[in-house]
């Protein structure tokens, strides 16, 4: 993104979200944790604060997922109030930031109700993105082959080809993709994932989790999105404690799969932030002995 682009100054967002939304604005100011684009909150006269996100990739994605997810699920969500090319206005919310095991507890239960939402097949209705990449979601009959063929594999190539990913790394990692039918199971149905889910993608306050962001949706096995969440030093046993009183959590999976989908986190880094999170994919490699 062009930080010195007049559409990306105070002045400029600010004539954008008058133009887009027909109402004053008082003030503009950049918030801190965005790893795609620029957000800001922004008040607005005589109307509540709204988030503006800024960023060259296709937000209108990010809108589409966050409109679905609001018609077709009850996980708290940010209404989308606007979306033209490089701005997302959204509802903004107050949050205090603290997972204490009330709130823990709280996002167990949002997270447990999400993947109770089931589909014929695993992938999605359209493509989405994860952080500012991609995501294809062609329906596909068994997990396994989903996994492999739409997340590994085109993520370690893509990093290769970019230069994060040394080939013998990348080889180590087509191994893991090769062994994928050893190393996990299909679940019993397709549940739909967050495909992103840690505490920094939450607002929470007082205990409630008010909203749920940055979404990188599609049908896949439930345990992905709860590797994700256990990366999380805020989260405790607590959160599994009452993910498990809504759906069971097979055996097997903290011994042996969460290792297989921390690899996969571990790639996705690798691709996202280049060749400085090698260790940690190596590391997970190293532990799931591959």
């Amino acid at each position: 993104m062009d930080g010195d682009s007049p559409l990306h100054t105070a002045d400029g967002i600010t004539d954008r979200i008058e133009a887009a939304l027909g109402t004053d604005i008082r003030s503009v100011n950049e918030l801190d944790g965005g790893l795609v684009g620029r957000v800001f909150r922004v008040e607005r006269v005589d109307h509540p604060p709204v988030v503006a996100k800024l960023d060259d990739n296709p937000l209108d994605n990010e809108a589409r997922m966050l409109r679905w997810l609001a018609t077709e699920t009850e996980l708290p969500v940010p209404t989308v109030k606007h979306v033209e090319e490089g701005l997302l206005v959204m509802e903004y919310f107050d949050g205090d930031g603290r997972y204490d095991e009330q709130t823990q507890r709280a996002l167990a239960d949002h997270l447990a109700a999400l993947h109770d939402v089931t589909a014929d097949a695993y992938g999605f209705s359209f493509d989405t993105l994860s952080g500012p990449f991609l995501q294809s979601n062609p329906w596909t009959d068994s997990w396994i082959d989903f996994f492999r063929e739409q997340r590994i594999l085109p993520f370690a190539r893509a990093a290769r080809d970019d230069g994060s990913l040394p080939e013998v790394t990348f080889d180590r990692v087509l191994t893991l993709a090769d062994r994928l039918d050893e190393l996990l199971v299909e679940p019993d149905e397709p549940a739909l994932v967050h495909g992103d889910i840690h505490p920094g993608n939450t607002v929470v306050q007082n205990g409630a989790v008010r909203a749920v962001l940055d979404p990188a949706i599609y049908f896949a096995h439930d345990e992905i999105d709860l590797s994700y969440i256990a990366r999380s030093p805020e989260i405790s046993d607590a959160f599994f404690d009452q993910y498990q009183r809504h759906r069971g959590i097979d055996e097997g999976y903290f011994d042996r799969r969460q290792g297989v989908y921390n690899a996969f986190h571990a790639l996705e880094n690798v691709r996202f932030f280049g060749a400085e999170r090698l260790p940690r994919l190596r590391d997970t490699l190293d532990q799931i002995n591959w």
